[in-house]
């Protein structure tokens, strides 16, 4: 596997002998020294070039980059399906090569950059040959940082939580498994990984990041707690399905009531009460029942 001195080496060179492209630059976890480093972090680069066009017409431009196991061309998808993308202003190339590196690679026109070049700050230069780039700060994943709840978030999140539980138990009661999963899943969860971010804000002072999708709930919750987060996964089997739920129950009340508590909300005991005893019910319900109740 190529070094990351190998890898800057290359992406700055291919930059200096292409005379379309007039800067680079960088964001992503490797912009951020509060992430931790490891041989999956990908190479998240900004050319800046004059135009796309050549790029796109002809790509064996890319094999200077390394032997390809995999290409992905969202900007190409899309348009394939009908979405409208403006390619003349930006494209993009996801590159996963042979010895286990990849870079996402973006072409911006100098337009593009001046739009967005400063809108993350986890953004760093590498090259400018026109002194193009914009000056900006060092970078800082403070954006990314875990937000104060206010009290109308925290009653919305409490209340989707408790309210859709209901869907995901008439999903398994109808043998709906994949309605049942997706709902626990897309809408259930992440009013979970919500409440787990709130705590896990309340207790480093909110000046931390959970990481895209909750990655880093194990570096910050007590082992306790993040053994009953694990418990909230579960697989086909419907009884197994039920206890993950009624564990997702346990501890987003744990984690709730506690964000209630610092802030001076008001948990809602009533609906966790009264879905509790639903759910209860439903589980225990014949399949051939005429009435829920």
């Amino acid at each position: 596997m190529r070094t990351e001195k190998e890898m800057y080496h290359l992406i700055l060179r291919t930059a200096e002998e292409d005379d379309r492209i007039r800067a680079v630059y960088m964001n992503g976890s490797r912009t951020n020294p509060a992430a931790p480093s490891d041989i999956f972090q990908d190479y998240d680069i900004v050319y800046v070039v004059k135009e796309t066009d050549s790029f796109i017409q002809n790509k064996k431009w890319l094999n200077v980059f390394g032997d390809l196991l995999m290409l992905q061309e969202p900007d190409r998808n899309d348009l394939l399906t009908g979405l409208q993308r403006n390619v003349d202003r930006s494209y993009g190339y996801l590159m996963l090569f042979k010895d286990g590196n990849r870079i996402d690679l973006q072409l911006q026109t100098l337009e593009v950059m001046r739009e967005e070049y400063a809108k993350d700050k986890l953004t760093v230069p590498l090259l400018d040959k026109d002194n193009c780039l914009p000056s900006i700060p060092s970078p800082s994943d403070r954006d990314y940082h875990v937000k104060i709840p206010d009290e109308a978030h925290f009653n919305s999140c409490a209340n989707n939580f408790w309210w859709c539980l209901q869907n995901v138990a008439k999903g398994i009661w109808r043998d709906e498994l994949p309605y049942a999963k997706n709902m626990f899943e897309n809408v259930i969860r992440p009013c979970l990984d919500g409440m787990v971010s709130w705590w896990i804000g309340i207790t480093n002072g909110f000046n931390i990041s959970t990481g895209k999708m909750g990655k880093y709930f194990k570096n910050y919750l007590p082992a306790a707690y993040w053994n009953r987060y694990i418990a909230t996964y579960s697989d086909g089997n419907y009884e197994r399905f039920w206890t993950s739920i009624f564990e997702a129950c346990g501890l987003f009340r744990l984690l709730a009531q506690d964000v209630a508590d610092h802030f001076e909300y008001t948990y809602p005991s009533a609906d966790d009460r009264h879905m509790t005893a639903y759910l209860k019910q439903v589980r225990n319900l014949p399949e051939d029942s005429q009435q829920i109740f």
